[in-house]
C-alpha cells in the first residue's frame, strides 16, 4: 500500500507532468511545492521516470478498490467490472495530459513489458473490485481478457473529449459485450478430452 506521504508526492508529480513531463525536473518540482528538500529526488523515487509511472498507476488502482468497497453488491458481475473501469478512468480524468506523456514512454518497443505489467495489474484491481473470486485456471484468463479490454479502452480514453467520457464508456460497453458473446460461444463449445500418455 502506498502511504498518505508517498501520494501525495505522485499527485504533485502528475501535476507538474501535464507539462514538463515524468522527468527529475517534474520530481523536484513536485518536492518543492509539498516544502520538501528537491535534492530528496533520488531517494523519492531511485527508479526516476519508470518507477514514477508505476507508483502513479499503483496508487490509481488502490484508490479504485476502496472507491468500489461494499458498491453494488447485487449487481452482476459483468456491471461491477464495467463500474470498477469506468471509476479507474474518472480517478485519472483530471491528468489525462500526464497519463498521455506516460503512455507515450509506455508504447515504446522497448517498455513493453513494463506496460504489460503495469496492464495486469490494472486489470487484476478491477476483478478485485469486482469481487472476482476465482482460483482456477479462469483467474488468469480473466484477466487476460480483460488486459486487452482495459488497453484499447485507455487509449480510446486519451482521445475522448465527450462529456464525462460518454463516448470512451460506450467503447467499454461494446469490449464488454463482445467478451460476453465470446464466452458464451466458448461455453457451447464440445470438450474433447486430452489424450492420455502411452
Amino acid at each position: 500500500m502506498i502511504d498518505e506521504e508517498k501520494a501525495a508526492l505522485i499527485d504533485a508529480v502528475a501535476q507538474n507532468a501535464a507539462f514538463d513531463g515524468w522527468t527529475v525536473k517534474t520530481l523536484r518540482m513536485a518536492l518543492s511545492a509539498l516544502g520538501r528538500n528537491p535534492e530528496e529526488a533520488a531517494l523519492a523515487f531511485p527508479g526516476g521516470r519508470a518507477e514514477m509511472i508505476a507508483a502513479y498507476f499503483t496508487l490509481g488502482d488502490e484508490r479504485m478498490i476502496a472507491a468500489r468497497r461494499g458498491q453494488m453488491a447485487d449487481a452482476g458481475l459483468t456491471a461491477r467490472v464495467r463500474a470498477a473501469v469506468a471509476e479507474r478512468l474518472e480517478l485519472m480524468n483530471g491528468e489525462k495530459e500526464a497519463v498521455r506523456r506516460a503512455m507515450a514512454w509506455l508504447v515504446l518497443p522497448s517498455q513493453a513489458p513494463r506496460l504489460a505489467r503495469i496492464i495486469a495489474c490494472m486489470a487484476d484491481a478491477v476483478w478485485f473490485a469486482a469481487g472476482d473470486k476465482s482460483a482456477d485456471m479462469s483467474w488468469y484468463s480473466k484477466r487476460a481478457i480483460l488486459g486487452a479490454v482495459l488497453s484499447a479502452t485507455l487509449l480510446y480514453w486519451l482521445s475522448d473529449n465527450s462529456l464525462d467520457s460518454e463516448k470512451t464508456l460506450a467503447f467499454l460497453d461494446r469490449r464488454l459485450a463482445g467478451v460476453g458473446r465470446f464466452n458464451k460461444l466458448k461455453a457451447k463449445l464440445p470438450r474433447f478430452p486430452f489424450p492420455r500418455a502411452a
